[in-house]
């Protein structure tokens, strides 16, 4: 539809050439069909309602239908009133029109990050963080250190440790003990499914022993003395982390804005976090932030539900979603955890772990989740379900078709979260039942420590070298949605994971047998979609956000390079210069640099 101009920039584009005049010729071809109409309507008018701000000279990607491009954008009341060339906009500039000339600079849709555990931030703040450790004399540095500075502590908590530093049955708790033997200590991992203790901690929640693992949950032991070990995994988690507590409605709500001064910097304006009720305090900071309109961007959470009380909850996530309708704080949808990680060894598989006669935890008995899925649709939430291994999400597709019987077809949008290990017959009922993936394109690679450690001993070559499909989704119609998984994902900037999606291959690599399932890999197009329209799809707020186009709300970014005119490889290095929501500035790139 853009000429021979277009086909040739999309063609370098995608061999990695930058081309510094398609900024300028291609964007200025765009937009005299991006603004078709409304410049037409704007010269029809004899008085244009001046807008409050005016972005012009632009090079506007505006993720609409067709993929559009413009100029410029005016926005009034925090909506978009135009969109189109420079000259139209001129009609919508008054006395009191703030008017930006942004000289060629790239805007875009807001990001939206469709999985975040934005208040988990909170740990980073008020206990032991072990992200920046990777070895076990490192962490018993970091965790000694916090343990010095903090004496009065009753007991101590932290996150971040990673699987492959202690593979197997995982850290044990001697390491532990010879740091603080008489206080309860609890570190989750890196990817939040484990837990590490020490002593202290298994006294205090009762496992001996002679203690059986929980449904759903694994207590590592000794293999010589069958004595638990110090390593928790799954449900296994919540025999001490229910004893111990966790953090106050005040530490959730300080992490919560910290995570948005975060968010903003990186161009994220709309996110799901799925921990509602989870956690005791997390709703209630929310609530509460939002009542003294202190949230700055968009969420659209998750309440979590429990595997032991099946469809019956349902009745308190209906009250929960009532008194929650502010604009930028809303609970639409049922996070369930169906299994676990492969890491673990707890992502549920079609067959069994390579190194171990098990196939991994399946946390919901399937006919609970049946009848919980089917009351959560007829009650109007989407289903958000955490699956990493295929049989994991086989299941969780089972109950979505089951619900669908039970209440008919309607425009549910539920999601499946990670999708690590997917069969490829599944992914044509995802298109059947409307289901949306929800991926994580940071984690597209052969990661070092990860891939050659863990994943190809535990699930054997032929799985690993499946792991993480996306563009086949894509090729079958499958809306996709991209997120980060933070803090999992420590560095959570939506523009690597734009990179990543793309290249799938470990950042400074150049070998291409590291590129992790190359036929997967998508376009920047695509990873620009799952990053905003799509996302928005995936939460419901398609009809409000996730392109620019007149009569949504101004949740606009505006980047220092073209994305179209980079290798992308480069990707990851452009600098959001600028982040509004509903036409509100909430980070400048300048006035952070001021600061």
């Amino acid at each position: 539809m853009f000429g021979k101009k277009w086909t040739s920039a999309l063609l370098a584009t995608a061999l990695m050439i930058p081309l510094p005049a398609f900024a300028a010729q291609g964007t200025s071809q765009a937009a005299g069909q991006a603004s078709g109409q409304a410049t037409a309507d704007a010269a029809k008018q004899a008085v244009v309602q001046p807008a409050d701000v005016v972005l012009s000279g632009g090079a506007v990607y505006t993720v609409d239908r067709n993929r559009n491009w413009a100029q410029a954008v005016a926005i009034r009341g925090g909506e978009i009133v135009y969109v189109g060339t420079d000259e139209g906009a001129k009609a919508y500039i008054g006395k009191s029109t703030k008017v930006t000339d942004l000289k060629g600079q790239m805007v875009l849709p807001g990001f939206i990050d469709s999985h975040t555990h934005a208040s988990k931030t909170t740990g980073l703040i008020y206990s032991i963080d072990l992200f920046d450790a990777g070895s076990m004399e490192e962490y018993t540095e970091v965790v000694s250190a916090f343990v010095k500075a903090h004496p009065q502590e009753v007991a101590l908590q932290g996150r971040g440790w990673s699987n492959p530093v202690a593979p197997g049955i995982g850290p044990r708790k001697e390491v532990l003990d010879a740091i603080l033997p008489n206080i309860p200590i609890a570190l989750t991992s890196d990817d939040g499914h484990s837990l590490w203790v020490n002593s202290a901690a298994l006294k205090l929640a009762g496992i001996t022993k002679e203690t059986k693992n929980p449904e759903g949950g694994i207590i590592e032991r000794d293999p010589e003395t069958g004595e638990p070990s110090g390593t928790l995994r799954e449900k296994a988690m919540d025999l001490v982390l229910s004893k111990i507590g966790g953090y106050t409605v005040q530490q959730y709500k300080a992490g919560i804005e910290e995570y948005q001064h975060k968010a903003v910097e990186r161009g994220v304006t709309t996110v799901r976090d799925p921990d509602m009720l989870r956690y005791p305090n997390v709703l209630e900071a929310y609530e509460e932030l939002a009542r003294e309109n202190r949230l700055t961007i968009r969420f659209r959470n998750a309440i979590t539900a429990n595997p032991d009380k099946g469809p019956e909850q349902i009745a308190e996530f209906v009250k929960i979603r009532e008194r929650n309708q502010n604009p930028l704080f809303q609970v639409n949808a049922v996070k369930i955890f169906m299994d676990g990680v492969v890491e673990g060894a707890t992502a549920y598989l079609e067959k069994p772990y390579e190194h171990k006669h098990t196939n991994g935890e399946l946390i919901w008995k399937p006919e609970v989740y049946n009848k919980t899925a089917a009351a959560a649709d007829k009650a109007g939430f989407q289903l958000h379900v955490h699956s990493i291994g295929d049989a994991s999400t086989r299941i969780a597709l089972d109950g979505m078709e089951y619900a669908e019987q039970q209440n008919g077809k309607h425009d549910a949008r539920h999601s499946l979260v990670h999708l690590q290990l997917v069969n490829q017959e599944d992914i044509a009922r995802f298109k059947k039942l409307g289901a949306v993936g929800i991926v994580q394109p940071f984690w597209f690679m052969q990661e070092d420590g990860y891939y050659d450690e863990i994943e190809v001993p535990y699930l054997g070559q032929e799985r690993a070298e499946k792991e993480y499909p996306m563009k086949s989704f894509l090729n079958q119609g499958v809306h996709v949605a991209s997120s980060s998984d933070y803090i999992v994902t420590p560095e959570f900037n939506p523009l690597h994971g734009i990179q990543q999606g793309i290249t799938r291959i470990e950042d400074g690599v150049t070998d291409p047998a590291k590129i992790a399932n190359p036929n997967e890999r998508a376009t920047l197009p695509d990873m620009i979609a799952s990053f905003t329209i799509d996302g928005a799809y995936a939460n419901h707020v398609d009809d409000i956000t996730g392109s620019i186009e007149v009569g949504k709300k101004a949740d606009l970014i505006v980047l220092d390079k073209n994305l179209f005119a980079i290798p992308a490889t480069e990707i990851k290095n452009a600098k959001v210069v600028l982040t509004l929501v509903e036409g509100k500035e909430v980070y400048s790139l300048k006035a952070a640099a001021a600061k």
